[in-house]
């Protein structure tokens, strides 16, 4: 581990210094231990790709302090099994009104579109952390094939259910918000509600599946 100091009151935890299995693992193993712990300075716990944002009461502990509470519940953390990850199956309508970037998408990469949602519906991705917004799962690793950059200037409103790309990077927006990703398709899937238990369909460790579906399929799931 590596530790940096990220404000008076926070504390940075690397697991590891480039994004892996191996170390988003050892990252959510950490996570659990923090979580099952009753630790009364403890405020907030962020994790990402390869870390743990650890936010403290700094009229508590100090910096050293987290530190080496820290680093005890690693070597716990060590021991820990690991979790069967859980699937999620995703259904997606790809292109026209839903996916106004996947054209654009295919001419970038030199490729079909019917290429592109077949590079995106070919892999199992990994939830390596929620952020952004309640619900918005940052999923990997997409095919290089069809990496894409942001948009440069992004939308003011993206529908909720759209699915993105940006970079290595796939994602659901779980509800209608500002966003600079790709869009290549919808979901007719509720991501994420305020009244049900748990809120959000997406928890970091699943695994997530893209399956296409037509637009008639699509407006009949949002029907029912």
């Amino acid at each position: 581990m590596r530790f940096q100091a990220a404000s008076d009151q926070a504390l940075l935890v690397y697991l590891g210094e480039e994004i892996s299995a191996a170390a988003h693992e050892r990252g959510v193993r950490l996570l659990r231990v923090l979580r099952s712990e009753r630790i009364k300075w403890l405020r907030n716990i962020q994790p990402a790709y390869c870390s743990l944002l650890i936010t403290f009461d700094a009229v508590a502990v100090d910096h050293a302090e987290v530190q080496a509470k820290i680093s005890e519940l690693e070597m716990r953390a060590k021991k820990l099994p690991a979790l069967k990850p859980r699937l999620v199956e995703v259904p997606v309508c790809y292109g026209g009104e839903f996916g106004p970037d996947l054209e654009d998408v295919a001419a970038q990469r030199g490729l079909p579109a019917e290429k592109v949602v077949e590079l995106h519906i070919a892999r199992t991705y990994h939830a390596y952390f929620l952020g952004f917004a309640p619900g918005f799962a940052y999923l990997g690793d997409l095919a290089e094939e069809i990496a894409a950059p942001r948009l440069e200037t992004p939308r003011k409103e993206v529908a909720a259910g759209s699915v993105g790309i940006a970079g290595r990077q796939t994602a659901i927006y779980p509800q209608a918000t500002p966003g600079g990703w790709r869009l290549i398709g919808r979901t007719p899937l509720e991501i994420f509600r305020k009244d049900r238990e748990p809120m959000g369909m997406i928890a970091i460790g699943d695994q997530v599946r893209f399956r296409p579906i037509t637009r008639a399929e699509f407006l009949a799931a949002r029907r029912a």
